[in-house]
């Protein structure tokens, strides 16, 4: 809560640029998580480039419209075994009554590369 509040704080002022925020936020993260969210942010970028880089909790996170849409979790920020990619409510990613809105990252190949990438052009359409 207190990352979220430091970003809100830095953000009405004006004071921060957002993508520069997130690559600082992500060259703080170790291995292999830095290379993963590097990874994710040029995903979004080559993706859904409409999605605007913020942080959100401290973690990166792209937006439209202000509205998070995706969101990357280190495993070290809590101690987990795996990353995680999140998607909110605001990705279209709705798939009858029932379907996924995370997913555990252990390391990115082609086909996990593929796969973010289909999800992030549904999660913007």
């Amino acid at each position: 809560m207190r990352e979220r509040a430091k970003e809100l704080k830095a953000t009405r002022g004006g004071k921060v640029d957002a993508e520069s925020a997130v690559l600082a936020k992500i060259a703080e993260m170790a291995e292999p998580d830095r290379v993963m969210a590097m990874r994710i942010h040029a995903l979004v970028k080559a993706h859904a480039p409409t999605l605007s880089p913020r942080l959100w909790y401290g973690m990166p996170a792209y937006a439209r419209d202000g509205k998070v849409v995706c969101f990357f979790q280190a495993a070290q920020k809590f101690n987990t075994r795996y990353a995680t990619l999140g998607f909110t409510d605001a990705a279209h990613l709705d798939e009858g009554a029932m379907w996924p809105v995370a997913f555990a990252l252990k390391e990115l190949t082609t086909v996990e590369e593929a796969a973010i990438g289909e999800l992030l052009k549904r999660a913007v359409g």
